[in-house]
């Protein structure tokens, strides 16, 4: 496997926090435009008391656009200004 290469399904359940260290909640899925490929949005199920009012939302899962990641390893880091301005 090349290095920097990660597979959807190690990414499944995992954490995600924004860049200053809030908890927002577990990845649920990914969402990639079928006619380019390109991954658009994270579905995540929100920790449990956060306000999800500002997000977009289907159920029990709010969406977060994928350029508002920051970097991926033990947790999924998103940018906190990116989500701000989503």
């Amino acid at each position: 496997m090349k290095e920097g290469r990660i597979f959807a399904q190690n990414l499944n359940l995992k954490e995600v926090i924004d860049s200053e260290g809030r908890e927002l909640g577990v990845l649920h899925n990914i969402v990639m435009d079928p006619e380019t490929g390109i991954l658009t949005e994270l579905v995540i199920e929100p920790a449990s008391g956060m306000d999800t009012s500002g997000f977009k939302r289907d159920k029990n899962y709010i969406f977060i656009p994928f350029d508002a990641v920051r970097s991926v390893r033990d947790v999924i880091v998103l940018d906190s200004d990116r989500l701000r301005r989503a």
